[in-house]
């Protein structure tokens, strides 16, 4: 079952972003040192191999290097997009890592949450799949989230979280591996299965498949040398260009909310920020005759604004200082 349609870089985006790279040089920051060199092309080193999910992948191979390869020059070349894939990481990682853990999935799987998503849990792709983890709403409901007119727990960080870790534990105790694990979140379990059984592998990166599939793993790769290390791509922040957890208090809703925009400004916020804590919330009311328990973040009042505030880097790799 295909959790997400796979949309990357497009040719304009790509030839937009080389016309960048050749007029205004390499390095792309928001506070780049004076020291730092700026080299009009540069090529960021494929690796021999790269831990996944606590398994080395060799990558000298000519194929798995030349895919490698690729990704890293899109990620190294697709400026706006890499800063902001580091910048969001700050808020939504320390959410997201924990619960992995909790659920005993990898913490490399956040990297695959990177590459659905940009990290952007407002995401929604052409074909309809939505949130952090690009869920379509028939697998989302498959894996205990509510979907409807009035509540999409796609949208919800950590509730998509916990069923993208159900859905990856299913696929490990079919597959046994989780580079397979990796490339079914993309094909589906049972493209994957079909077609190990067609040529006789067992594991997803030797497999003669669709493009979109063929680059993903190595997509999930080139997202964590990013993450591990922005600066051999040419990114450089401070602390404060990160974008910072912010701060809430929760209430607990078992009934009808008519009003979300009354209801917002008795919690002393407007209705746009009520939506931008909660995106789950997908109308301007809440109904609920089950008596369902729902938890709604209203941010701090005091500590929404980025000034005076100083932003703690969640990897100090991220930053320049």
């Amino acid at each position: 079952m295909k959790l997400t349609k796979y949309v990357y870089i497009l040719p304009l985006t790509a030839a937009l972003s080389l016309t960048g790279l050749l007029l205004s040089g390499f390095s792309a920051s928001c506070a780049g040192p004076e020291t730092e060199p700026s080299p009009t092309y540069s090529c960021i080193e494929v690796p021999k191999s790269i831990s996944f999910c606590g398994i080395d992948i060799d990558l000298t191979r000519y194929d798995r290097r030349e895919r490698m390869d690729r990704e890293l020059m899109a990620f190294t070349y697709m400026h706006s997009t890499s800063l902001q894939i580091i910048k969001r990481a700050n808020r939504y990682f320390p959410i997201i890592e924990p619960i992995l853990k909790e659920q005993g999935v990898p913490d490399d799987f956040k990297y695959l949450m990177v590459i659905e998503s940009n990290v952007n849990p407002l995401a929604r792709s052409g074909a309809g799949a939505a949130g952090l983890w690009q869920f379509m709403s028939g697998t989302a409901r498959d894996f205990d989230l509510e979907v409807n007119h009035h509540v999409d727990e796609r949208y919800d960080v950590e509730k998509s979280t916990v069923a993208a870790c159900k859905y990856l534990k299913q696929a490990y105790r079919k597959f046994g591996n989780w580079e397979t694990v990796a490339a079914s979140y993309n094909a589906g379990q049972g493209r994957i299965s079909q077609q190990q059984d067609r040529q006789y592998v067992d594991n997803a990166l030797d497999l003669y498949l669709v493009e979109e599939t063929s680059r993903y793993v190595y997509r999930i790769l080139a997202a964590k040398m990013l993450l591990t290390n922005p600066k051999q791509f040419g990114f450089y922040l401070r602390s404060s260009d990160l974008y910072p957890p912010i701060p809430y208090r929760t209430i607990k809703v078992t009934e009808d909310i008519d009003d979300l925009a009354r209801f917002a400004k008795g919690q002393g916020i407007n209705f746009s920020l009520l939506k931008s804590m909660n995106p789950w919330l997908r109308g301007t009311s809440l109904p609920n005759h089950s008596g369902k328990e729902y938890l709604i973040r209203i941010p701090d009042q005091t500590e929404m604004h980025y000034n005076p505030r100083v932003t703690l880097p969640h990897n100090p790799a991220w930053v320049v200082e």
